[in-house]
């Protein structure tokens, strides 16, 4: 009764936190850290985590987590993806992550400095449920770089790629494969990149078929749209 009380959402004078989503959708509310303070991200977290479900905290710098830690022992910071996350279930915070979930999500960056916004891509989609492989530092510069892990691609139900610059790697990937793939541009680049739109319409222009582009950054939406993919997936990716 006090479950269906709070359904479908609870009103915290500062946020209306959708205690729905995760019926609707498979997941519960995700926080979007930037701009909120300390006692809002931990209020928040305590009212998705009182439901027994996994919280996954975004854009967060670790002198958050440091404070959110006071409150949430288990919660884990993921420094790479600017991320925390409380498992629900959780005995505590683990040295690494085992791997665990379906498989079927591959996740590649066209170069290092594109490797933050992939692993929030990539730890969103495992929170979700999945095993994510990454291949990183694999741009179009060096495209041999990209073709020497074609057994990943091939054997993969949806692909996030990451790119800056010009932002051509997505479009090489869905030239090679026959699965979506889901474009991620970043604001890595010089001048005239325009912290990530010549990427981002460079992926939009793009005449390779099968290509989804989300916005600049965005490596949680991307994570996210490959776990709801591969959660309606058959494919086992072995």
């Amino acid at each position: 009764m006090r479950r269906l009380k709070t359904l479908p959402y609870e009103d915290l004078g500062f946020a209306k936190v959708d205690n729905h989503r995760a019926l609707r959708r498979g997941f519960p509310e995700v926080i979007f850290g930037e701009g909120k303070s300390v006692p809002q991200i931990i209020a928040i977290m305590g009212k998705v985590a009182s439901k027994r479900q996994p919280v996954l905290v975004t854009r967060v710098a670790p002198e958050v987590y440091r404070k959110v830690r006071g409150r949430f022992k288990k919660a884990r910071y993921h420094p790479e993806a600017r991320a925390i996350t409380l498992e629900a279930g959780s005995r505590g915070p683990k040295a690494a992550r085992e791997p665990s979930g379906k498989p079927g999500i591959l996740v590649v960056a066209a170069g290092t400095s594109d490797i933050r916004v992939a692993e929030e891509a990539a730890l969103t989609a495992e929170i979700m449920g999945n095993r994510v492989e990454r291949v990183y530092d694999v741009g179009i510069a060096g495209l041999h770089r990209l073709l020497d892990h074609m057994d990943k691609l091939l054997k993969s139900r949806v692909i996030v790629a990451v790119a800056g610059m010009e932002g051509a790697l997505p479009s090489i990937v869905s030239a090679l494969v026959d699965v979506p793939v889901i474009g991620v541009p970043t604001s890595v680049g010089y001048g005239t990149g325009i912290k990530g739109v010549a990427a981002l319409m460079g992926m939009l222009n793009s005449c390779s078929s099968g290509l989804l582009v989300v916005n600049i950054d965005n490596g949680f939406g991307a994570g996210y749209s490959a776990a709801v993919i591969n959660r309606h997936s058959g494919h086992s990716g072995d």
